[in-house]
């Protein structure tokens, strides 16, 4: 295994970590709306965890646009889930400006697995 798959894996992981606790908080320990985002947070930042280690085997088999899908849904789980959290715990609620930006990255993470899983192989 290569050192950057070795380094989405590792980010992808964190994030799993960092969203299963999101969400026992916003389960165990939130009220309100905090509660709400916690779980979503939580909710976005696992799926899109698994959406890389779902790119994976593209980005073995050579696929730029797989490796750029994986980027995209880390970027967007630490700028979407991350929002959210941060908000919940701070309410700082100007944050609630930023959680689309990360809402259009795993977006576009999407649109991009679907062009690399489709894309004629690199030779």
């Amino acid at each position: 295994m290569t050192p950057r798959i070795r380094v989405l894996l590792g980010l992808a992981a964190l994030i799993g970590f960092a969203s299963v606790a999101a969400g026992a908080f916003g389960a165990h320990g939130a009220t309100g709306p905090a509660k709400d985002w916690l779980r979503t947070a939580g909710e976005y930042g696992l799926i899109h965890a698994l959406a890389v280690f779902a790119a994976t085997p593209l980005v073995r088999e050579g696929a730029r646009a797989a490796a750029v899908a994986a980027w995209l849904f880390l970027a967007g789980a630490v700028i979407f889930s991350g929002s959210l959290d941060v908000m919940a715990i701070s309410g700082q609620l100007w944050l609630g400006a930023v959680t689309p930006i990360g809402g259009l990255l795993l977006l576009a993470g999407w649109a991009t697995l679907a062009f690399a899983a489709f894309a004629k192989p690199a030779t």
